[in-house]
Order: C-alpha cells, then structure tokens, then sequence
C-alpha cells in the first residue's frame, strides 16, 4: 500500500480539511465531523490488487456522512468490503449496526450512510465489482450493513483473508494478482450468503472447499509420505470429489501436491539467504526423497536442472 495522504506533513491548522480533501477523492464524497478533542491526525493509504482498489485510513475520532446529494455525483459500479481492524465503529445504512477490530461490513456507496469513528480507528475498504459479488450471491439488500462478526465460521477465515491483502497490494504480478483476487470474491461471497441465510452460489462452495485443500497440502509439504487420502481427510472433503474440483482446473491432489513441491524448492534455490544450502537438503526438505525424480521433474516445470536454475539467479 503507498501512503496517499499524512497528518504529519501539513501544519496543523490544515490537517482536517486536506484530510477531508484526499478521503473524498480516494474513497467517495461525504461530508465530515472533526469530533476529536485534540488536534486531528490521520492518514490515507491505498493499493491495487488486480482490478481491487484497496483503501486504508487511520484517523482521531469523525463523524462521516454520505446523503442523496453525494450519490448523485457520480454513478458506482462498486460495492465496499470494509474491514475494521483498530479502534470502534458504529454506522447506518440500510440499518444500524457496530463494528469491533476484525469485523466487517458490505457497504453500498448508492445508499445514503452515516459512520461514528473513535479516535485511533483504522479501517480497511475494498471496492468489488459489483455485477460479480451480485452474481456469486444474488440480490445484497439483506447483506449491506450487517456486521460479519470475526468469530462466525467462514467469515473468521475471510477477515484474516482481507487483513492479509494490504500487505500484498501492487506487489503481485498480474497472474497471481488475479487468482488472489477471484479468491477474496470467493469467500465474501461465501460468507455474505451464510450471514444471511442464501444458499451459497455453487462456485463459493467450490471455492471455500479449494482453499482448505489448498491450506492441507501447504501443512503437509515437508512429510514425505503426505498423500491424497491424508490431504482431502483434513480438508473435510472425499479424495473423489476433491479430484473432481481439481480436475476442473487441469491438476489433481497428487498433481498439485507435486506443483506445490516443486515452486517451493524454485523459491529456495532463486533465494539469497539460502545459498548456503545443498540442493538435496532443499529438495529433501520439501517431502521430495528422490533427487533423479526431482531433477527431472524441475527441468521439466522449468526448463533447466536445479542446479542450473540456482547458477541463473547468482547472477
């Protein structure tokens, strides 16, 4: 995330109003209270990732309000995934409801809103397409301004997911910038239909069932003997219908537990603080326990030997 805008570098007495200034044009136009008792600080950061624009504020305590006059300004094809991660929030939209650090909240810039910050307040905002978020859940009146509270099922999981985003913001290339974005739909999506009690779109299942089979492998990488039975056990899923979904995508649990090894065993010997290790120790590391196998399978993923790999990155 790169910092749009800081307190710190302006005087004083113009601190609120650029602060005002910069909010209106990173995020949408609103009206503003300054509702701290000492003089006001915040900050402004934003991102992208894809075609995600992430944005996040720190700021002392405001009012902010958002009426029928600032939704004319402009048509949105947005809706917000809003994240608090510090501080308390209360706000009104289609009804009343309050945050704390962890929760989140789908926002509708189309709907008129109101917001109370407490001083020291950060807030992370998303803005996702609106006609794909639609056609994952259906109809979102039912979702806007109902708190997602951290220590519901799925939606712990995807509130940990959105945290992690600002750390990759304009970091990705475009390919992984693209699968972590489809990711995120995935599971708002699914958590949007769980809190309100929808049938989840068919893809979010999927979704939600790839990320643990996913997260199963990553635990198990380093054990040699990790398998597709063990791997689809711990993600709640039957081998069959784990097979099927991966098959959709071109791969398979052993495939993909094989693909797994092998990019970490690139990311060590690309490494520089790992030189110092041999390339079996590195390959042994990974669950591989054949180095002819792993040679021949790295050439084949990436066109040359480990070995030579490891030499093209020295330089």
């Amino acid at each position: 995330m790169n910092r749009l805008f800081s307190t710190s570098d302006v005087h004083v007495r113009d601190r609120f109003d650029y602060w005002h200034s910069v909010a209106s044009k990173a995020i949408l136009p609103h009206d503003l209270r300054n509702e701290a008792k000492a003089d006001f600080n915040g900050s402004i950061e934003g991102g992208t990732i894809a075609d995600l624009t992430l944005v996040a504020h720190e700021n002392s305590a405001i009012g902010v309000s958002r009426r029928k006059h600032h939704i004319a300004l402009h048509e949105n094809s947005t809706f917000f995934m809003c994240r608090l991660s510090r501080g308390n929030l209360t706000l009104e939209q289609t009804r009343e409801t309050a945050l704390q650090p962890g929760d989140m909240v789908l926002l509708d810039p189309r709907l008129p809103l109101s917001m109370q910050f407490s001083s020291g307040s950060r807030f992370l905002i998303v803005m996702v397409p609106r006609k794909e978020l639609e056609a994952r859940v259906g109809n979102l009146n039912e979702a806007t301004s109902r708190t997602l509270s951290l220590q519901r099922g799925v939606i712990g999981l995807t509130s940990a997911f959105l945290e992690s985003l600002p750390s990759q913001a304009d970091r990705l290339d475009l390919a992984a910038g693209q699968v972590i974005r489809n990711q995120f739909l995935e599971l708002a999506a699914l958590c949007l239909s769980q809190d309100t009690g929808s049938k989840p779109a068919a893809s979010s299942a999927k979704a939600l069932a790839l990320f643990r089979i996913r997260a199963a492998i990553e635990r198990g990488l380093t054990d040699p003997s990790l398998n597709g039975e063990r791997v689809a056990t711990s993600a709640g899923v039957s081998v069959r219908y784990a097979n099927k979904l991966l098959a959709e995508r071109n791969s398979s649990l052993g495939r993909l537990i094989h693909t797994l090894r092998l990019e970490r065993c690139r990311k060590a010997l690309g490494d520089p603080l790992q030189r110092h290790r041999t390339l079996s120790e590195i390959a042994y590391a990974w669950g591989f326990s054949d180095m002819t196998h792993f040679g021949r399978s790295f050439r084949k993923a990436y066109g040359m030997l480990p070995s030579e790999y490891r030499r093209v990155q020295e330089f």
